[in-house]
């Protein structure tokens, strides 16, 4: 895919499923589940043991139904990592020039951290494809109008503190897609390899991103 395809793919789909876990056997069935829910995006965050291993796996597994990508990517190196183990898009807590340097110079979507109206800008001059508010929990969806106001140019997307709760408001307040971590991925729900369940968690997140775009 091209890296428009990358990011058109992220903003229709709306949801990016951020994967944080200790058992990497799981991701197939898991992915799996997640699809089907209608969530075609995964970022595995390099704290996953065999992060590498996992994001390479997938890639070549998956490609054709879901996009992956890498998540607390916090360096250049890291950043070169992940694109050659196969990421699509990468994704940073932090606003570092370097890492957005690396994904541009591979033609590859980057989604930088930011929090503050001058790391956001700053995020966005410097190329980043999205500007991921983190942690948007200590913000609300509130902020996410309030700063819109002065830069209705930047792409913003939540992580940190997203539900099914609140999603539709974000989507409202002007995000482009949402980061949701452990509320689509239940930790109760994996453990009992209730796949069903985490496609209707899938599928009322990819409703709420709609409800909040018509609103």
């Amino acid at each position: 895919m091209t890296k428009l395809d990358v990011l058109n793919t992220i903003e229709e789909t709306g949801v990016v499923a951020v994967i944080r876990l200790n058992e990497p056997s799981i991701m197939d069935p898991l992915s799996k589940a997640l699809v089907a829910g209608g969530v075609k995006c995964i970022e595995i965050t390099m704290t996953t043991p065999n992060a590498l291993e996992i994001i390479k796996d997938l890639s070549k597994k998956l490609n054709r139904n879901m996009l992956i990508g890498a998540g607390t990517v916090i360096n250049a190196q890291m950043a070169k990592d992940v694109i050659e183990a196969g990421a699509e898009f990468v994704v940073s807590p932090v606003m570092r020039p370097e890492i957005i340097k690396v994904a541009r110079d591979n033609d590859k979507a980057m989604i930088s951290g930011a929090f503050t109206p001058t790391e956001i800008l700053e995020a966005w001059e410097s190329g980043a494809d999205l500007v991921k508010v983190f942690p948007a929990t200590a913000l609300g969806p509130k902020y996410f109008k309030d700063v819109r106001g002065p830069l209705p140019q930047v792409k913003l997307t939540p992580t940190g503190g997203v539900n099914v709760d609140n999603t539709a408001e974000f989507m409202k307040a002007g995000a482009v897609c949402i980061g949701v971590g452990s509320a689509l991925l239940n930790k109760k729900m994996i453990a009992e390899k209730d796949w069903d369940g985490i496609t209707k968690l899938a599928k009322a997140f990819v409703e709420q991103v709609r409800i909040g775009r018509e609103k």
